[in-house]
This record gives C-alpha cells, sequence and structure tokens, in this order.
C-alpha cells in the first residue's frame, strides 16, 4: 500500500509551498490529498492507496450525491501535462488564477513541474478580481519575459479560468488586455456560453473551451477535439464514454463505485462513464448537451438546459443564466430561468424583465416547450467547486419563491 498524505494548499501566492512535495509524490514516494488550507482536511476511507502508482487523490465536484475520492496515477498527471502543451503549441509557464487544490487547479502547478517552468499567481485573498489578475498577469509577463529565451519552454505564458472568471475578466479593459498577452486561456469548470467565448475571440484572447472532470486529469477534449490518446463515444442514449492515459484507477475506497463508472468496452478499452450526454457536428468536435439528471421533462418533451441557457446569454442583457426543472402540476415540470443582467446592457425594455417578454424574445429561437415558465432575476449564480453553478441551489430558491 502507498502512503496517503493530507496536503493543505494555500489560495494565491502561499500555494508555491505545495509543489516540492507534489513532485515527490510523482517520484512515488507517496500520495497526496490536497484540501485548502483554510479548511480542515477531509475525512478518507483509510490511511493508504493501492499500490499502482497513485500520485494524486482528489475529490470530484459531487455533482451527483456524495463527493468521490479519484485516485490519479503519476503515469495519468504526466500524460494529461504533455497532452495539454502539445495541444496549446509547446510547454510554457502558468499563471494560478483559482484555487489549487481543485484538479483545474492544482494542474496548473502539475504542469509547470512537467515544463520546469515557475507558476504565477494571484493574489486570491479578497477573492477573485480584475484588478488582482492585472497585477499578477503583468508581473507574470515579466518574469517569463525574463526567464525565457524568445524560443524555450518559459517564453509560452498560458492560465486557466471558469467562465464567472473570463466574463469578470472581459468586462475590464486592462484585465482584458492581460488576458490577449497569453499564449491561451483555458476556459473549462463550466459550459461557456457562445456569446463570451465569441466577445473573448473578438479581444483578441485565445480562449480554449476544455471539457473533462477529476476522473480525466481534468481536461481532456479541448474545443470539442479529444487530446492525444483520448477516445470519445457515445452510448444509445447519447451517454459519454472517455478513454486513455490519463483515467482515473477508481475511487478510494469505494470498489462498488469504481466497478459502475469504469468499464471495459467490447474491444477491450477500459473507458469511464460520465453523467454527460453529448453529440458531434458535422466537422467531427464533440458538444456537451448537459447531465443526463440535468435533463428536464416538460409536457413529455425532453429539454437540455445547456441549450436554453445559450440562447439566453446570447440575449445581449444577460450576462449568466442557469436552467433547471421545477415541479408544475400541469406539466410535471417547467423550464426555469435563472438569470443575471448584463451591468450597462441594453434590457428588454424599460420595465423589469418578465417571463413573457423572456418568452417573446425566445421564440423562434428555441421550440416552444423549450421556453422558460418562470423566471427569477439574481445578482449572482449560486457557485460550487471550482465555478459550476450550483443547480440544486438555483432550484431551492424557485422553490423558495414558490
Amino acid at each position: 500500500m502507498t502512503s496517503l498524505r493530507p496536503l493543505a494548499i494555500a489560495a494565491g501566492p502561499d500555494a508555491v509551498a505545495a509543489i516540492p512535495v507534489l513532485r515527490r509524490a510523482l517520484d512515488g514516494e507517496f500520495a497526496v490529498l490536497p484540501y485548502a488550507a483554510s479548511s480542515p482536511p477531509p475525512p478518507t476511507p483509510d490511511g493508504a492507496v493501492p499500490d499502482d502508482g497513485t500520485a494524486l487523490v482528489v475529490g470530484t465536484s459531487g455533482s451527483t450525491g456524495s463527493p468521490k475520492l479519484a485516485m490519479l496515477p503519476a503515469t495519468a498527471l504526466s500524460a494529461s501535462a504533455a497532452a495539454t502543451h502539445d495541444r496549446l503549441g509547446g510547454p510554457g509557464a502558468w499563471l494560478l488564477a483559482m484555487p489549487a487544490h481543485h484538479i483545474a487547479g492544482v494542474q496548473v502547478l502539475l504542469r509547470c513541474v512537467a515544463a520546469g517552468t515557475e507558476p504565477g499567481f494571484v493574489d486570491l485573498s479578497d477573492g477573485f478580481t480584475a484588478d488582482a489578475f492585472t497585477r499578477a498577469a503583468t508581473t507574470f509577463a515579466t518574469t517569463t519575459a525574463e526567464a525565457g529565451d524568445g524560443a524555450g519552454a518559459a517564453a509560452r505564458r498560458y492560465t486557466a479560468l471558469v467562465p464567472t472568471q473570463l466574463g469578470r475578466l472581459l468586462a475590464d479593459e486592462s484585465a482584458t488586455a492581460a488576458l490577449a498577452g497569453f499564449d491561451a486561456v483555458l476556459v473549462g469548470g463550466a459550459a461557456s456560453p457562445p456569446a463570451l467565448l465569441a466577445r473573448a475571440r473578438e479581444a483578441g484572447v485565445r480562449a480554449v473551451t476544455t471539457y473533462g472532470m477529476s476522473e480525466t486529469c481534468g481536461g481532456c477534449v479541448y474545443d470539442g477535439e479529444p487530446l492525444t490518446g483520448t477516445t470519445v463515444r457515445a452510448d444509445p442514449e447519447g451517454r459519454l464514454l472517455l478513454g486513455g492515459p490519463t483515467l482515473a484507477t477508481g475511487y478510494l475506497g469505494r470498489p462498488d463505485l469504481t466497478d459502475a463508472a469504469f468499464v471495459t468496452d467490447d474491444a477491450g478499452t477500459r473507458r469511464f462513464r460520465t453523467d454527460d450526454v453529448g453529440h458531434r457536428d458535422e466537422r467531427g468536435r464533440w458538444h456537451i448537451d448537459g447531465r443526463l439528471d440535468d435533463l428536464i421533462t416538460t409536457g413529455g418533451l425532453k429539454v437540455a438546459p445547456r441549450l436554453v441557457e445559450e440562447a439566453l446569454t446570447a440575449l445581449p442583457w444577460i450576462a449568466e443564466a442557469v436552467v433547471v426543472g421545477t415541479p408544475d402540476d400541469q406539466w410535471g415540470q417547467v423550464v426555469s430561468a435563472a438569470i443575471v443582467p448584463a451591468p450597462d446592457a441594453p434590457g428588454p425594455g424599460s420595465a423589469a424583465p418578465t417571463v413573457t417578454s423572456l418568452r417573446e424574445q425566445l421564440r423562434g429561437i428555441l421550440p416552444p416547450h423549450a421556453l422558460p415558465r418562470r423566471l427569477l432575476v439574481l445578482t449572482t449564480i449560486p457557485v460550487r467547486g471550482p465555478g459550476k453553478p450550483d443547480r440544486v441551489a438555483v432550484a431551492d430558491r424557485f422553490a423558495a419563491d414558490a
């Protein structure tokens, strides 16, 4: 068995102290379980993990049921870093702009370890702000320029964000200019509205969408195309199954969940059964339609919340949107939209937005059964983990408002 060492990782620049411990874990001395330094160590099923090369044990986001602990081998983490750098154009230095105890954050540190570069850090002591990002990005640009020779690894600069962070930065002129100086900006952790991505690219920001989870060492599909070694297939109901060298070995202390989630197909390929549904477009790129358990059945018809959210955020006066199904005596469920108005954006009229006015704007864009029947206007969308919308909390807000 391999010993399991809890690893407290601070937010912001103090996260640098975790790097030597991560190196030792990659070398096989022990496995680490990262957690936020501001929180107590998480409970674990036992103090050891199977002796199978596991270097990192990381919590899943807990989208359904209780969070699980995915066991990630050093080989999988190395394969993930190599495939990421290969897709983006070469190794580089990374600016950490999110807490490092989630898979997306710790991967920023691990990619720097793999590339032999020094990470930069955004000060998160007052939360994530455009000013803090701009200051960190400016310093980071200077230090990486001094470390690089114009052709080496350190000459390339990357960062990773969740969509909410990207939206905040694009609303600030200085932060947008700083973003445009990166060779690539990974955007993941939640669905990225097409309108947001279009704004980024119009501003000269190379935004690269990512899809993945803790069980795949984070993102393994970039801009709809699997990374080198990753394979994607959909079963008859549209559920996505992922294969490749970045898969976890299973869940710590839960062989039952491991057997249910990690399967071997008829061709002998080991795959992770996601809870997501998706499809390929005519160019062969994968699109994530949403989670199986998020699909809304209204009047006997299925509605994918993500498609409604994309239509909502395409309206110029809506910055963010989360769509959930809420109970209804007549329809079984109805499409219910929580929105955050865009700052200084034109509204749907002089009056406050109503579900009637919203339906009229979306008519012809969405099929009639997908038009929202309930509306909440919020100042912020509740989130969990690294920035995923908390759909349970949104549904609870609708229940409280009923």
